[in-house]
């Protein structure tokens, strides 16, 4: 499966934008709240009561250094001030599904929980841990990408509010200093390699490097399958993704990179690497946009000259139309929600997917589900995000692929996948041994034939 994401900031369109006024989109700024239709009354009935108060509890992450959680629902409660949603931090990464599972399971998970990505949505649709939220999604249309995404069974399990893709950040002083071109759009892999090497070479080495990799193992893999034809890890075979690792050892073993051991044992995070001038060069997800403005505003990152790249392809083939890949990002119910709570939590997913919430994360740097003329000149006008040409190109032009697949053996796969990560970049395993290993177990624990 796959989808194509368009966002455009050109200055076409915020022209033309100006001329028309930005509210013309008005009517499809989300659909109505799923509640029971009214009865019309005489005019001598009673005035309505005010809707009584409701508070809501929902999950998120790195609340310090991430405002999307928080931009989304003070719009919400703005619109509806009778309804208040209290934020519950958890760890980030791979920690959140760990610690939100084990809290379901235990009773204590709250009304409202954030879908990371898609990798987990069949654990927690088939774990019965999500409420059937079809009634919502009937009210959208295609303007919110990513929605079919989030259906099994036919029936629809979480909105989504935001859509994610891959770029390459770069530091355009840092690259002047080391006398390295900064990109032109027409990067292949080989290309990212030569110019992290020369980087490093030319900032001086020690804690500065050309490039830094966080230790996800999307950070490989999953440009691997989105870029290469017709894979799938599903299938168990993943020696396509054997290039794609030789390139990456070799990059920290010859001080392209910071090593993987040394970012796990000193527990390094992107945002320090890229955003205190440690790494010229950053591939990472669009929410880094508004990661990083937040953090320069707050003086926890250096404001420096920046720039958004495409993220380097397999090959030529595809630089007029780069190849990325990204979930969106949604927001389901807990079916152990009161009963009292319910229209409330309907009526958040009602407004998360639709063009309010989008204007409102579009101010902030987040790219939303939700696309139209008035949400992309609100990204484009947003201070601080770079305008240049490439970045402009950057932002509106690529194909994403979704980086999961909506599938009982995908968790299953991608834990032995991660297994796989950690030995490669660790350097416990050469890249051949461990994706034999890796293979023979899909076949053995998932597959089973």
């Amino acid at each position: 499966m796959r989808h194509t994401t368009k966002w455009s900031v050109g200055l076409a369109a915020v022209a033309a934008l100006a001329l028309t006024g930005c509210s013309g989109n008005a009517a499809t700024t989300a659909p109505a709240a799923t509640t029971a239709p009214t009865t019309a009354t005489a005019a001598t009935t009673a005035p309505t009561a005010a809707p009584a108060p409701v508070t809501l509890t929902m999950a998120a992450w790195s609340l310090s250094s991430t405002p999307e959680f928080k931009t989304i629902t003070d719009a919400f409660t703005k619109a509806n001030p009778n309804i208040t949603i209290t934020l519950k931090e958890y760890k980030a990464g791979n920690d959140y599904d760990t610690q939100m599972i084990a809290d379901l399971a235990a009773g204590v998970a709250p009304d409202l929980y954030v879908i990371k990505n898609l990798n987990n949505l069949f654990t927690y649709q088939d774990g019965k841990q999500l409420m059937d939220v079809s009634d919502v999604a009937a009210g959208y249309d295609s303007k919110t990408s990513g929605l079919p995404l989030y259906q099994v069974g036919g029936k629809t399990w979480a909105i989504p509010y935001r859509q994610d893709s891959w770029y390459l950040y770069y530091e355009k002083d840092m690259f002047d200093k080391a006398g390295v071109a900064i990109p032109d759009g027409k990067w292949t892999w080989d290309d990212y390699a030569a110019a992290a090497a020369k980087l490093s070479k030319g900032l001086g080495g020690g804690d500065v490097y050309g490039a830094y990799l966080h230790r996800w193992q999307s950070t490989v893999q999953s440009f691997a399958t989105a870029q290469t034809p017709g894979a799938s890890i599903l299938s168990g075979d993943v020696t396509y993704m054997k290039p794609f690792y030789d390139r990456t050892v070799a990059m920290q073993n010859t001080g392209a990179q910071v090593k993987f051991a040394t970012s796990s044992t000193n527990s390094l995070t992107y945002q320090s690497q890229f955003g205190k001038q440690k790494a010229a060069m950053l591939i990472m997800g669009s929410w880094y946009v508004a990661s990083y403005l937040a953090s320069a505003d707050k003086g926890d990152a250096i404001k420096f000259n920046w720039g958004v790249a495409p993220v380097p392809q397999r090959d030529s083939s595809t630089f007029d139309k780069p190849v990325t890949f990204g979930d969106p990002t949604g927001i389901g119910i807990n079916p152990a929600i009161g009963s009292d709570k319910v229209a409330a939590a309907k009526k958040f997913l009602a407004f998360i997917g639709g063009q309010d919430a989008a204007l409102a994360l579009s101010g902030i740097g987040i790219v939303p589900a939700y696309t139209s003329d008035a949400v992309t000149a609100a990204f484009s006008a947003l201070k601080g995000v770079p305008t240049d040409t490439l970045s402009k190109f950057t932002f509106g032009t690529h194909d994403t692929k979704p980086e999961n697949q909506v599938s009982a053996n995908n968790p299953k796969i991608q834990a032995i996948l991660n297994d796989m990560n950690t030995s490669i970049m660790s350097g416990s395993s050469t890249v051949d041994a461990a994706i034999a290993k890796a293979q023979a177990r899909i076949k053995a624990e998932v597959l089973k034939n």
